[in-house]
């Protein structure tokens, strides 16, 4: 069972990789089976279908910056709080807020995830001028 501290810094590297916006990397920190469901009830199941997910959004945005809040860590499980700001094709923000509980394997990787965010927790700021 990974430590606390694994936890922690398997957030730190999933939040640092979306920022990223490689796709590649993205669907590596998952296990070839894993189970990804954002935002919730949308399930993708595998690394293929994970990266096309994550492609899809990069795609859609000229910038994508993840940031964590708050993390919880109990046994396998981290729960977390987060925010994402998109710049979108075209110069509009978007802010993303909700909440995210991985389940992660002893070597690291995740091999579920539940996102839970809705309209009500999306906010457009539209580009001056």
């Amino acid at each position: 069972m990974p430590t606390n501290a694994e936890l922690r810094a398997a957030i730190e590297r999933y939040a640092a990789t979306v920022s990223t916006r490689d796709g590649g990397a993205y669907a590596a920190l998952f296990t070839p089976d894993a189970v990804q469901v954002d935002p919730y009830p949308s399930t993708n199941v595998g690394r293929d279908a994970i990266r096309s997910f994550i492609e899809r959004s990069f795609e859609a945005c000229e910038n994508f910056l993840f940031e964590v809040g708050e993390v919880h860590p109990v046994a396998d499980r981290v729960a977390i709080t987060f925010h994402i700001t998109l710049t979108m094709l075209g110069g509009a923000t978007m802010h993303i807020r909700g909440v995210e509980v991985f389940t992660i394997t002893d070597d690291g990787l995740i091999s579920a995830v539940e996102a839970y965010w809705g309209d009500d927790d999306v906010q457009f700021e539209e580009s001056p001028g």
